[in-house]
């Protein structure tokens, strides 16, 4: 066997590498590249997504605090008209007391009225029951000599 250089060794390594390896690192290089610009596209399009997803996201916040704005205005609308209401109610309240009050005195009044007349009424009746009484007495004690004077 012949002995090869150390020199000529490195001669041929370079040789080989040059005719053989090269050419397929070439070529894997190459095909790296076209995967490298694939992936490149796949980032361009998630990045199209992702601004997508960041107009839509932006919408939804516009739409949520315009949502919230509204429900502001018209909690604080509910609420003037809920106070208003309470209002009605109080001054009614107050109304409704004071009539009650009058209609309470004007009871009161007729029932007064209503018992003065019994009291006239009632002493009224009781003289001419008295009187009654007196004249029956009157009578029966004028019966009573009458009868005697027609017995004796």
């Amino acid at each position: 066997m012949a002995e090869i250089t150390k020199k000529e060794f490195l001669e041929l390594l370079q040789e080989f590498s040059n005719k053989t390896l090269d050419p397929k690192f070439k070529k894997i290089d190459s095909q790296f590249e076209k995967v490298d610009a694939r992936f490149e596209q796949i980032d361009s399009r998630f990045r199209d997504i992702d601004s997508r997803f960041d107009k839509v996201d932006s919408r939804f916040t516009e739409f949520r605090e315009d949502i919230v704005h509204q429900f502001h205005i018209i909690s604080e609308d509910l609420t003037s008209k809920v106070q208003q209401v309470a209002e009605g109610v109080i001054q009614l309240n107050e109304k409704m007391d004071r009539r009650f009050d009058e209609v309470n005195k004007k009871i009161e009044k007729t029932r007064q009225d209503v018992l003065a007349g019994i009291k006239f009424s009632y002493s009224e009746l009781d003289k001419r029951i008295t009187t009654l009484e007196t004249e029956v007495k009157d009578l029966k004690h004028r019966m009573d000599k009458l009868e005697q004077r027609s017995v004796s």
